[in-house]
């Protein structure tokens, strides 16, 4: 079995979208096992909470989850996503904070925190969180046209 830093050695190398959704799905695997069956059940109720689109459910889930295994990052983004996706960005972003302080290669989380900070209008901030990202897989899909496009739109704000 590839542990995560093997598998992320290798995102780090990777060029062909096959193989960075594959490392990436491996990647996944390893972060959605908290490891205690409490804490699977937190995750999988939230989770399936979440894709019904019962966010509330969701935050609850997660925050037991958080609550339980405060050192269990997915929990953390998990939540992140659920607030996100009641609008609740602030709380999201402090998740997401949360998130990459125990895991600062988590990729899910700084995609979703350059998505708030485009959102919020801090193109430079989104900018950097994006460096980030490419420092873990400068060939991930979409990534350069991205990094592009905050460079012009910051251009143009300096012209």
């Amino acid at each position: 079995m590839n542990s995560l830093n093997d598998l992320f050695a290798r995102l780090r190398e990777a060029t062909a979208p096959a193989e960075i959704e594959a490392l990436q799905d491996g990647i996944w695997q390893i972060w959605l096992t908290a490891g205690h069956p409490l804490l699977d059940k937190y995750l999988e109720a939230g989770m399936r909470a979440l894709a019904a689109g019962d966010y509330t459910l969701a935050i609850q889930q997660f925050t037991l989850l958080t609550e339980t295994s405060p050192d269990y990052a997915e929990g953390w983004n998990k939540r992140a996503t659920a607030y996100y996706l009641r609008g609740e960005y602030n709380a999201s972003l402090r998740d997401v904070r949360e998130t990459l302080r125990l895991e600062p290669r988590h990729f899910g989380a700084l995609s979703g925190w350059a998505t708030m900070l485009r959102m919020l209008g801090d193109a430079r901030g989104a900018l950097r969180v994006l460096g980030r990202l490419e420092k873990l897989c400068p060939a991930w899909p979409g990534l350069q046209t991205q990094l592009r496009d905050l460079r012009d739109q910051l251009d143009d704000l300096a012209e």
